[in-house]
Parts: C-alpha cells; sequence; structure tokens
C-alpha cells in the first residue's frame, strides 16, 4: 500500500464534513437528533488542529490516536462509533500495510463498531456502508469503484426501517430517508479514495 500523507487526508476529510455538514444535519432533523452534521464537523475540526502530530506516528499508533479524538469531540452516538472503528482499526493494523492487512484490520474494526452499537449489516446504520466497502477492499476493487460502492450503499439505506439509533424509534417512519451516519461515512471513503487515486 503507498505511504499516505495523513496530514493531508485529515485535512481533506474535514473540509468535506464541513462543506457537506448542512446536508448532513438536515439528513438527521429526519430520522434522528439533528446534531450529526455539527458533531461531526466539530470532531473533524478538531483532527485538523492536530494533523501534524497525528502525521508524525506510525500509522497504527496514528489511527488509534484519532480515534480518540473523534470519541472526545464528536458526541453524541456517531462519537463512539467513529472513534472505536479508527482505534479498532490501528490495532490491527500494521505499519506499513499490503491489502490484505487492511482487508483483515478492516474487517475487525466493523466488528467492534457493530458490538459497541449492539447491531449488525441491514439496520440503517453505518455498518451499511461499512460493510460493502470491506467486501470491495477483498475483491481488490480499484480507490473510484469503492467509492461508488459506499456512495450506492449510503443510498440504499434510503428503503430501510431503522433497527437501531434514535431513528429506529420512528418504525416505519424512518423508511424513506437516508441515514446520516451512512451519508456521511460514504463521504469520508470517498475522500480516501480520491486521495488515494491521486497517488496512483
Amino acid at each position: 500500500m503507498r505511504a499516505l500523507d495523513l496530514s493531508r487526508l485529515i485535512t481533506a476529510a474535514a473540509d468535506t464534513i464541513a462543506d457537506h455538514a448542512e446536508e448532513l444535519t438536515a439528513l438527521d432533523q429526519a430520522i434522528g437528533d439533528g446534531d450529526h452534521g455539527l458533531n461531526m464537523k466539530r470532531g473533524f475540526e478538531a483532527l485538523r488542529s492536530d494533523a501534524n502530530v497525528f502525521a508524525a506516528k506510525p500509522l497504527p499508533d496514528a489511527l488509534k490516536a484519532i480515534g480518540t479524538k473523534l470519541v472526545m469531540t464528536v458526541g453524541g452516538a456517531s462519537g463512539p462509533l467513529f472513534g472505536t472503528l479508527f482505534i479498532a482499526l490501528g490495532k490491527e493494523i500494521s505499519a506499513d500495510p499490503d491489502n490484505a492487512n487492511l482487508t483483515a484490520a478492516f474487517g475487525k474494526a466493523i466488528e467492534a463498531v457493530a458490538a459497541r452499537g449492539k447491531s449488525q449489516v441491514g439496520q440503517k446504520t453505518i455498518l451499511d456502508v461499512l460493510q460493502p466497502v470491506r467486501d470491495a477492499l477483498a475483491g481488490e476493487k480499484t480507490a473510484a469503484e469503492i467509492a461508488d460502492i459506499a456512495d450506492a450503499a449510503a443510498k440504499a439505506t434510503v428503503p430501510m426501517k431503522a433497527l437501531r439509533g434514535r431513528a429506529s424509534f420512528l418504525g416505519d417512519r424512518s423508511i424513506g430517508h437516508m441515514d446520516a451516519g451512512a451519508r456521511s461515512t460514504a463521504l469520508l471513503v470517498r475522500t480516501l479514495a480520491q486521495i488515494i487515486g491521486d497517488k496512483a
């Protein structure tokens, strides 16, 4: 796997979340607390502030530090879930991962998120984007293909009935709305994919 400019990646991710914060808030207002965009923006601005600090660490340590920062700054339900994703990924990934290691580590991170959220694929959560992305990594799809798969997976949450999180309280009324967490996950996947694609 090519070496990543982690500082550039963090900055790009923060820009992406900031640019889409209102969209994420609107999605969350429909079936959630309405604070997803604001919470994610706050968390990623915190990452931006420490981007050079993270970039100076070995990749596993950087990912664990990023996850810890997200837990502390994002808040709501998303903080622990996104934080768990990065912390678990940091525990499993090597300093210079190949595709096999990345895929295996990402799979373990998804398991940690599922355990933390007591959820599974098909329940209208971030898992509905994370799992297809892991499968795409395993299938050695291109960065652009993975980004498209993530976008499609987020859109596929629209007809789902939410079975976890605040949206689950709405029952059938949650149907017809995209999950905000799934959308933010897809946005982050596309940002990463674009930067990796730039290095190709």
